[in-house]
């Protein structure tokens, strides 16, 4: 279900996404709405679940993961119950989407080495045929919604 979002919520979303550690008043400075509707527009989102939650942007290379890979997998049958425990073991796995068209599921995968990238693939191929793409450079890293989504 689609919340209805205004002009207001979403420059406040876009704000939030840019530093999720803004205090209310320099929030409110910026969306130029006073601090408690501020406040209270955020804690409206949130409790609807629109602001899902708070978290740290890493730096993975500066963190010890050099190399950064999409794997892509073809999973038989209907049983993924196994997959989804293997999700749940490995860390270094950020991601996973699944998707239609020839593969099931998109893995993002954070690794210290390419051999340390060798194991996760052999793990994961161990569910059905995989794809491997190393990752060069984020052209255009994560940045969350910024507009409001055209209506149809």
């Amino acid at each position: 279900m689609a919340e209805n979002l205004d002009a207001i919520d979403w420059s406040i979303l876009t704000e939030l996404q840019g530093d999720g550690h803004l205090p209310i008043t320099e929030l409110s400075r910026r969306v130029q709405l006073s601090a408690s509707a501020t406040s209270e527009r955020v804690r409206r989102m949130e409790a609807i679940g629109v602001i899902s939650g708070y978290r740290a942007e890493v730096d993975l290379a500066k963190a010890g993961f050099a190399v950064l890979a999409v794997i892509r997998l073809k999973y038989p049958g209907s049983r993924h119950e196994p997959l989804h425990r293997l999700l749940e073991r490995r860390p270094e796995i950020l991601e996973c989407l699944r998707t239609t068209g020839d593969d099931c599921y998109a893995l993002k995968v954070a690794a210290t080495s390419m051999a340390h990238l060798e194991q996760v693939v052999n793990e994961v191929a161990a569910f059905g045929s995989t794809t491997t793409n190393v990752v060069y450079s984020a052209t255009l890293p994560y940045r969350g919604p910024r507009l409001t989504p055209p209506h149809s």
